[in-house]
């Protein structure tokens, strides 16, 4: 009994290491998407777009992992917990992933065209849900309660940044339909890192159900 305990969190802790490397697959691809974007880079947003197969890969490996182990050990409790937790954090990544070829994409449509207003704000939003996305998965991986509450506070602030990113666009004359284009656009990304911020918070939310069994809203 002790030796399947111990091959138990051995597999728990391999199913969290996967689970950081999934983050950080993302935490790149929005970044370049991102900097694809702002820069008018087209084969930069490519590239993203194309490396989005070897994030659903690995969702897949991490799905195939926790049945594996809930098929073996069949699981009760906190154990169950955490490894129903650990498909949900790898399906929010997963669409974090799809969020960030969303971005590129738009990048892509604009034909490596830099659009006319700064996507500056664009950029501190990035880094604002990046972030989230760090410590959610932090606060998941490490059992801290604290910080997962924390991301509240942060996913607020981004909210407040999307309204006022959108507001501002759609404050100024449209002068041709090319800037019209362009808000639309820049909305449409400011929504995408949004939801981007949304699924952070989920992924946090995972991280006080494990910890307690009680479902969270932190968004």
């Amino acid at each position: 009994m002790e030796h399947r305990r111990v091959g138990f969190e051995a597999s728990l802790r391999e199913l969290k290491a996967q689970l950081l490397t999934m983050g950080s697959m993302v935490q790149h691809a929005l970044s370049e998407a991102m900097a694809a974007f702002a820069d008018g880079d087209v084969r930069r947003a490519e590239v993203v777009v194309e490396k989005d197969q070897l994030v659903n890969r690995l969702e897949q490996q991490i799905e195939d992992m926790a049945i594996g182990l809930i098929a073996r050990q069949q699981p009760v409790a906190g154990d169950l917990r955490q490894i129903v937790s650990a498909l949900r954090v790898a399906g929010d990544l997963e669409r974090v992933g799809d969020l960030a070829v969303d971005v590129a994409r738009a990048g892509v449509r604009a034909r490596g065209r830099q659009v006319s207003v700064s996507p500056k704000p664009l950029l501190e939003m990035t880094s604002l849900v990046t972030q989230m996305l760090v410590d959610a998965l932090a606060a998941y991986v490490e059992g801290r309660p604290e910080l997962a509450r924390s991301l509240a506070r942060q996913d607020d602030e981004v909210d407040r940044r999307y309204r006022e990113w959108v507001e501002s666009l759609f404050a100024v004359e449209a002068s041709s339909s090319e800037a019209v284009t362009d808000a639309v656009t820049l909305a449409f990304v400011g929504r995408y890192l949004e939801r981007v911020g949304d699924h952070a918070t989920n992924v946090a939310e995972h991280a006080v159900y494990v910890l307690s069994g009680d479902r969270t809203d932190l968004n």
